[in-house]
């Protein structure tokens, strides 16, 4: 059933989330939220002053240890229960984050389902913290081990998710009993308030949750880094501004977990099925409209079959739709923001300076909001800025290997490490190839390998620390240690 899009706006929180009551920034500011698509004004939201910031952290602190003494069953319950609100919710929420993000509306649903998992996931993991029990080797002691929550934590997802990044940090420390400080992307906040009034109605005792909407995020946010109340910093953004939180996390040595930026390979070897490789590289690259992280950046194809499938693939991209993500037949949003959607010109342009040849697409929307047509470009050399730096859009760059190793070094031959995709036939080759790749996450033969239920997170430059899967729970936990005489 259609959402009323006005209604469903006006019905979200615009104040800042401070100790389980909905209130105005300190100095009245609000920042508006914009609608990537035509470039309107959805709503206007509070915009903290450093002191908001201070108040949210002060309300963290003092819910801590009466959360931390919640059992593990109530902490999953309302976890679980907000599973349940959120999938009966599902086209709310699916609307607006296509508002105020851009993806289409079978991307947000998508996103929903995702996002919600990390929910039901961590709701069955907070009664499965585990420590143990066992003889020291010479007989003499006891050795007792227990996990205690790491404490207050503050959160800084991004915009491309405004969901799926916020659940997957929430729900692992709620689960472990950590309170939180959220800021959400100021581009797309209004996911993130809506789920903290979600959260709210689920029973989340006041303090546990609070969220800091700002314009003013460095100003907002280091203050908070640097108070010795806080225990853990976890950030998902780009790796430029990761590395600046870690270097003023560094003064107090806070607990930190880091989901940055990417530069996915994709190879394609001269055995793979390639309906099945087409298909993929459809899913890897274009997921999100190309604004993942894990997205396909850099595709590299082995030269028995690089014409036909570039061919095949540059026919499935240019035939795409462009248009508002809530109207339907429309396969491909708008970029974020107009810097997005120029930078992203800024490296289509430079691969053609270079002597790649365009296929299709290649050049922005004219008109309102902020288009890009989905892009292959082959013959692109690795000098090329679009084979170094990660695109965040709907542009493909092929470029053509003969030797498997020649393929592992162009794969690995990048600061980043976070996901790669690799099709073959071969089962030796997946064996040798994964482990040559310096990623923290490999998809063999599939265009899509985030799963609540795995790991995920990357190395080298894509940052440290994982979220979802089992280890996901472990970030949110301290091990202590107790020896007992008996």
């Amino acid at each position: 059933m259609a959402v009323n899009q006005k209604s469903l706006v006006e019905s979200v929180p615009k104040g800042l989330f401070i100790g389980g009551e909905w209130r105005a920034a300190s100095t009245g500011a609000t920042l508006a939220v914009e609608d990537p698509s035509s470039g309107a004004t959805l709503a206007h939201v509070a915009d903290a002053s450093v002191a908001d910031g201070r108040a949210a952290l002060d309300a963290a602190v003092a819910a801590q240890a009466g959360w931390a003494s919640t059992p593990p069953r109530d902490r999953g319950e309302i976890l679980r229960a907000a599973f349940e609100r959120i999938t009966e919710r599902a086209e709310e929420f699916a609307t607006l984050m296509t508002l105020e993000m851009g993806k289409t509306l079978a991307e947000s649903r998508g996103e929903v389902t995702y996002g919600a998992e990390f929910f039901r996931w961590f709701s069955e993991e907070a009664v499965r913290i585990h420590g143990r029990w066992s003889t020291a080797p010479n007989g003499a002691t006891r050795l007792l081990t227990m996990k205690k929550p790491v404490g207050p934590t503050l959160m800084i997802t991004p915009w491309n998710f405004p969901l799926a990044m916020g659940t997957r940090k929430i729900g692992p420390a709620i689960a472990a009993g950590c309170t939180m400080v959220i800021k959400p992307a100021s581009q797309t906040p209004l996911t993130m308030l809506a789920l903290a009034e979600l959260l709210r109605e689920c029973g989340l005792p006041a303090g546990v949750l609070n969220v800091v909407t700002t314009t003013h995020t460095g100003d907002v946010m280091e203050p908070l880094i640097r108070d010795e109340r806080l225990r853990k910093l976890t950030f998902t953004g780009s790796t430029g501004v990761g590395k600046r939180l870690v270097e003023q996390s560094a003064e107090r040595l806070l607990r930190v977990s880091m989901e940055l930026g990417g530069n996915a390979p994709f190879l394609v070897f001269e055995d793979a099925d390639l309906d099945r490789a087409v298909e993929g590289a459809m899913l890897a690259k274009m997921r999100n409209i190309g604004e993942a992280c894990t997205a396909a950046n850099r595709f590299f194809v082995h030269e028995s079959v690089a014409d036909e499938f570039a061919e095949r693939f540059a026919k499935r991209m240019g035939a795409l739709t462009l248009g508002k993500g809530t109207k339907k037949g429309v396969d491909v949003g708008p970029l974020i923001d107009a810097k997005a959607r120029d930078g992203v010109s800024e490296l289509v342009e430079d691969a053609r300076s270079q002597g790649g040849t365009l296929l299709t697409g290649g050049s922005q929307v004219k008109g309102r909001g902020y288009f890009f047509e989905p892009t292959v470009i082959t013959d692109v050399p690795m000098s090329a800025r679009v084979m170094r730096e990660e695109i965040f859009g709907p542009v493909a760059p092929i470029s053509v290997f003969r030797t498997e190793q020649e393929a592992i070094e162009r794969a690995n031959g990048t600061e980043y490490g976070l996901a790669s995709y690799v099709f073959t036939s071969d089962l030796a080759r997946v064996i040798r190839v994964s482990e040559a790749l310096e990623f923290g996450m490999i998809g063999i033969n599939q265009g899509v390998i985030s799963n609540p239920a795995a790991p995920f997170g990357g190395v080298k430059a894509s940052g440290f620390g994982r979220e979802g899967g089992f280890e996901g729970i472990e970030e949110y936990l301290e091990t202590t240690y107790v020896g007992i005489a008996p």
